[in-house]
């Protein structure tokens, strides 16, 4: 007879190949079927077996003993060949199911010849029918060796997805199995395979998008959904003491998690309704492992669902193709959401950020071991601070939009931002304490560009959920006291984040272009504002300049709010009581509630024309991803923007020098000292709404070149190129009411 291994490894041979099985295909079943031991968690097939005992007959040393020979063999001979005995099956058991994984993967993929896929599908249903093999996979998914108890759930969780393509009965041991398992003990290793066997099986369904998906979840959710709720209360209710093996609890956390997303994304975006899916909406005991002493990636997982949840975000990498913009509105799930934002900030408030330690590893280049000689770089786990800060955000957006009170809603909001700007504040150097309260936002969403304009847009949101229904434009300066000290207000907020991309249009102009991120949403709810809110953005420009001046015209210096000071016609900056010998620190006062109640005449430009900001000229932007003018249409147009900018190009090296943190020279110094008061520091062809340096602008005012025409300027630079590019047929979406916003705020600027 063949040895089975050479016949297995032929067999895996053809069908990695995709060849058709053009021997009797059910011959290939004897060769398949695994025959379980009688000892529990070994696995010992048959056929294997049989040709063990005739591969001992070629070992040097040994024969095969006669019934009366074999109770004298010395007791470490018997050993040994047990030993070995038990190491040939555990072989033969990989490679059948190694063999069986692999024949599952052609039935399933749609490159397989039709021919051939169907002696695959053929040879598994034999499998399935006449040899049981998926109650022995789930014998096997027991055996205590780990590699082969691996194996069994790779095999199996295959196996069940063909049999819902097929529409093929569920395998009842297997259904059974994950039952009992998951209601009796919520920290077994069986539980772990189940779990693991659900969440590998659902995401294929999802990557199928030529199934009908919702009918097959709906087949393989239905017997566990009363098992889920059992399990989950089971697991969450728990003291973290009680538990015996911590590893397991790991995997089943980190497992159940995944699970509890996917069974989210499927009422999302396959429209399924089943009671397991609303769990950690309206039983947030999950939230409880915060304060667990479990591994930080464990809590990291938790606060990313719970942020995917509020943000209605879950399963978006799993679904395949377009999602239909227009869906209809599920008021379940509005519900359901605001339950667990009521009950994430329930715990803030009881303190669940006080708990939550975000400890970072060293940043290590290539692993985690730090080699002799070089100093570790330890920090934050910043993905969990962003996390933790924008799930905080999100949660007030939507408590708000359901709020009527508004001094419920000023009280929540003082209460819940301090909570969260305490907890930011170790983590982030030099600390918040020195800085403007709203630059918290980019600095610690400075590496995540979509969840920074998810957070900007949900501040946003707040904003008009405390201006709802009354007049910006008077009577507002309480609301801009209150979100400025809270962190949240919308006028800081954009313009830290044009500060740090440098003010450069072509950066908006990405985002604007880009679907990945929500910026087209939040830029035209803040554009409208712009144009509501024109005198507070105004003060707030100001604001920002006085400041940088008191501090050394360095943006990368903490810049802190203003208050005015109603003994002089200025609004000045007051000093902070810094601590001995802390000399550059720049003054810190709060943002008084009168800040805006003086005429806005009295408010009065630092005159600082003789210093270039540490970011450039408003002119001098990186350059741009798109080349919008390489068409010869706007070869003329292109033209005049060169020689304008032609004009600055003495200035263009400071800047590089200042924005890659370099040295400047004597030289360098004393150009930026003199050529200030020979030209303009704006280009002369940028016209209105622009003025350059000392002149005057419409009504009357004396400006300088700060951040509001830093700000302004690069608004018109977006402009323009969304112009340019809709003029070719080149932008992604027709852009009329963007431009109509823009143009807005150019219009509130000629008639200021």
């Amino acid at each position: 007879m063949e040895d089975v291994e050479e016949i297995l490894d032929h067999l895996y041979k053809k069908v990695l190949l995709g060849a058709t099985l053009e021997d009797d295909i059910h011959g290939y079943i004897f060769y398949l079927n695994p025959n379980l031991s009688e000892q529990v968690g070994y696995t010992t097939p048959s056929l294997a077996w049989s040709n063990v005992n005739g591969a001992l007959d070629g070992v040097p040393g040994q024969h095969r003993p006669s019934s009366s020979e074999s109770t004298t063999l010395p007791e470490a001979q018997e050993s040994a060949k047990r030993h070995f005995q038990m190491s040939r099956c555990q072989e033969v058991a990989l490679l059948q199911l190694t063999v069986i994984d692999l024949l599952l993967s052609r039935v399933l993929s749609t490159e397989t010849e039709a021919h051939a896929k169907e002696g695959y599908r053929e040879l598994t249903k034999a499998l399935l029918q006449s040899a049981g093999v998926d109650s022995k996979l789930v014998w096997m998914l027991q055996n205590s060796d780990k590699l082969l108890s691996h194996m069994a759930a790779k095999c199996l969780s295959s196996l069940l997805y063909f049999q819902l393509r097929e529409k093929m009965m569920l395998s009842n041991p297997w259904v059974t199995f994950c039952q009992k398992h998951l209601s009796e003990s919520s920290e077994s290793g069986e539980a772990v395979h189940c779990l693991w066997i659900l969440t590998v099986v659902i995401k294929e369904v999802f990557k199928d998008a030529q199934s009908q998906r919702a009918e097959i979840l709906k087949q393989l959710l239905a017997p566990f959904d009363i098992t889920f709720e059992v399990f989950y209360n089971s697991l969450f209710s728990q003291h973290f003491g009680n538990f015996q093996n911590l590893s397991n609890i790991v995997n089943i956390l980190v497992c159940f998690l995944e699970l509890l997303e996917l069974l989210t994304a499927s009422r999302i975006h396959l429209k399924l309704h089943f009671r397991s899916q609303k769990i950690l909406f309206l039983k947030p005991r999950a939230l409880d492992i915060l304060a667990w002493p479990i591994p930080a990636f464990v809590k990291r997982k938790l606060v990313i669902v719970i942020k995917k949840c509020l943000l209605g975000k879950m399963g978006e990498d799993l679904c395949r193709g377009s999602v239909p913009a227009l869906v209809s509105p599920d008021y379940l799930l509005d519900s359901d959401v605001l339950a667990l934002a009521e009950a994430l900030l329930h715990r803030v408030h009881l303190g669940l950020w006080k708990e939550l330690s975000v400890p970072g590893k060293p940043s290590c280049f290539g692993g985690d071991e730090v080699q002799p000689g070089c100093q570790p770089r330890s920090g934050p786990d910043h993905v969990t601070l962003r996390a933790a800060s924008l799930i905080t955000l999100k949660s007030l957006e939507i408590k708000f939009q359901n709020c009527t009170s508004a001094t419920e809603m000023k009280v929540d909001l003082q209460k819940f931002m301090s909570e969260l700007l305490t907890f930011l504040k170790p983590h982030l150097q030099p600390s918040l304490q020195l800085h403007n309260p709203c630059e918290w936002l980019s600095r610690v969403f400075i590496e995540q560009d979509d969840d920074m304009l998810e957070a900007a847009k949900a501040s946003l949101g707040i904003y008009f959920q405390l201006t709802r229904g009354r007049d910006v434009t008077s009577g507002s300066e309480a609301w801009t006291h209150c979100t400025h000290r809270s962190g949240c207000n919308p006028h800081c907020i954009f313009l830290f984040l044009l500060k740090s991309i440098v003010f450069d249009s072509t950066v908006l102009l990405d985002f604007l272009i880009s679907s990945e991120t929500c910026f087209l949403e939040y830029f035209v709810k803040y554009l409208k504002l712009l144009q509501k809110d024109w005198h507070h953005f105004l003060s707030v420009c100001k604001f920002f300049d006085a400041a940088e001046s008191q501090c050394g015209a360095n943006t990368r210096d903490p810049v802190p709010p203003l208050v005015h000071d109603r003994s002089t016609s200025l609004t000045v900056p007051h000093a902070l009581a810094s601590p001995v010998g802390h000399r550059n620190a720049c003054p810190w006062v709060p943002w008084a509630s009168d800040a805006c109640s003086e005429p806005q005449s009295q408010v009065v430009m630092p005159k600082e024309t003789h210093t270039v900001p540490a970011h450039g000229p408003p002119s001098q932007t990186p350059r741009s991803l798109v080349d919008y003018d390489s068409s010869e249409d706007s070869d003329e147009e292109a033209t005049n923007q060169h020689l304008a900018n032609s004009k600055q190009t003495s200035l263009c090296p400071e800047m590089s020098r200042e924005t890659q943190g370099l040295p400047r020279t004597c030289k360098d110094q004393k150009e930026l000292s003199l050529e200030p008061q020979l030209r303009p520091l704006l280009p002369q062809e940028s016209g209105p709404p622009f003025c350059a340096a000392g002149e005057v602008a419409p009504g009357g005012a004396v400006w300088e070149v700060g951040l509001f025409s830093r700000a302004v300027k690069c608004l018109e630079e977006l402009q323009g190129a969304i112009c340019r590019l809709q003029e070719k047929n080149l932008f992604p979406y027709n852009p009329a009411a963007l431009l109509k916003l823009l143009k807005g705020v150019e219009a509130k600027y000629n008639k200021a």
